[in-house]
């Protein structure tokens, strides 16, 4: 089980994520707008520095739902790979029966 302040921290970083998306945007948008003056675009990045850095989407990290686990992730499934032969095992996951030989 991952540590309650890790798991606390993604569900912030979740947060800001959603939050500033348009923003950010936006921002990027006219930053990387050929168009537009140098001087413009140059403001566009600063604004875009002064964000929280927390914000950025590149800052998330898949955790399993159950575990936290960070590593060893399934998007399909959003759990770890020891949650899933766990929950292979019990029979919880539709189609899915552990192999044993």
């Amino acid at each position: 089980m991952a540590k309650k302040a890790m798991l606390e921290r993604e569900l912030k970083r979740q947060r800001l994520v959603k939050q500033y998306a348009a923003k950010r945007a936006a921002l990027k948008e006219i930053a990387n707008n050929e168009d537009l003056p140098m001087e413009e675009r140059f403001t566009a990045r600063l604004k875009l520095a002064k964000l929280p850095r927390n914000s950025s989407a590149t800052r998330l990290h898949n955790r399993c739902q159950l575990t936290g686990r960070p590593h060893a992730y399934y998007r399909k499934l959003k759990v770890s790979r020891i949650m899933l032969r766990e929950l292979g095992s019990k029979g919880q996951i539709p189609g899915m029966v552990k192999s044993s030989w």
